[in-house]
């Protein structure tokens, strides 16, 4: 047996606990702090941050990829424990599979092939699908500017540059708690206790397309602005146009809407009386609790991004280099920081 195997079976063994939750939110977890570990032990030695940013993307895809998978490596885990034959990881759907579950009926509703309720599967999907584009469009930018100024200060200094990829486990824990609870429940509860799709299903998966439309054409018509100034095509000193011109930082309100969405899909099912009763909540106090569970999903992300590493550090940046400047501050006083202005 494999070291690898075994660690597995020592992790899923410490981690049975009584509450799904739990079950699956602390494994995914550990898993996002041993990848940022494994991360960050080359690039401190390397003093560089190349791969900061795409190994926090690997770590949504991995932690949202093991969320699926846990069920069915929980039973294996059994199934060598007890001498019994272990059964081959169910296969993922396709798309067009994912579509027919979830307009199905009867015992099956809503349940995709591979075992899981295709909110399961849209919500690690949708957040592979983020983690992906922006992954590699930040290791990109910092490929084509040969560093990242936000290292600067520590990069040198062994202990703080380590912390941030810590740092970094948390923040692909944390924003993922939603996907993950929704994940700990078996999908045959999920396909007898909820009608094929909610009304905050539409609601929660609408906001998550608006929020992925503002970050990813934001981010496009930032780096195309780069781009045409490195060319020479304009003289520019900051972009005031396109979503710029509705919002100083409509990328950030992009990220913020998806992981609204992605929580307001999950709390709504998870309020549900049929999932409470599975989950041992009886009482108002577990509504209250998974939709808290949910929610710090976007606060988290509002409080990164407004509080300490986003908004903050890009504002000072430019306001010292252009604070003064009669253009700079016509843009910033009426364009409003993050929600759009669309009237």
């Amino acid at each position: 047996m494999s070291t690898a195997t075994v660690m597995q079976r020592v992790v899923l063994a410490l981690t049975n606990f009584k509450s799904p939750i739990l079950r699956t939110i602390v494994p995914c977890g550990i898993a996002a702090v041993a990848l940022q570990a494994f991360a960050a032990a080359p690039s401190v030695a390397a003093r560089s941050e190349l791969f900061f940013d795409v190994s926090g993307s690997l770590t949504y895809l991995a932690v949202g990829a093991l969320s699926l998978y846990l069920p069915a490596l929980r039973a294996r885990a059994l199934a060598a424990a007890q001498g019994v034959a272990q059964s081959a990881l169910p296969k993922l759907p396709s798309i067009t599979q994912l579509a027919a579950s979830a307009w199905s009926k009867g015992e099956a509703a809503g349940t995709a092939a591979g075992g899981r309720n295709w909110r399961q599967l849209v919500l690690v999907g949708l957040t592979m699908v983020w983690a992906t584009r922006l992954g590699s469009y930040l290791f990109s930018r910092v490929m084509g500017d040969g560093h990242d100024s936000r290292f600067d200060k520590i990069r040198d200094k062994p202990v703080r540059f380590a912390s941030v990829f810590m740092i970094q486990a948390i923040w692909v824990t944390i924003p993922m708690l939603p996907v993950l609870a929704l994940g700990a429940l078996p999908a045959a509860t999920l396909a007898t206790a909820l009608p094929s799709v909610l009304a905050t299903d539409v609601l929660g998966l609408s906001i998550w397309g608006m929020g992925f439309f503002f970050e990813a054409v934001a981010d496009y018509q930032k780096s195309q602005w780069v781009k045409q100034k490195k060319r020479k095509e304009h003289d520019e000193d900051f972009l005031t146009r396109g979503l710029f011109s509705v919002s100083r930082f409509p990328h950030y309100f992009g990220e913020i809407s998806m992981w609204t969405g992605i929580a307001i899909t999950a709390a709504g099912v998870l309020a549900r009386k049929p999932i409470q009763l599975g989950l041992g909540w009886t009482g108002p106090m577990g509504i209250l609790a998974t939709t808290a569970l949910c929610g710090l999903s976007p606060l988290f992300s509002w409080f990164v991004v407004t509080r300490v590493s986003g908004i903050p550090l890009s504002q000072k940046k430019y306001d010292e280099r252009y604070g003064k400047r009669k253009d700079y501050q016509k843009w910033r006083s009426e364009t409003p920081q993050l929600i759009p202005k669309l009237w």
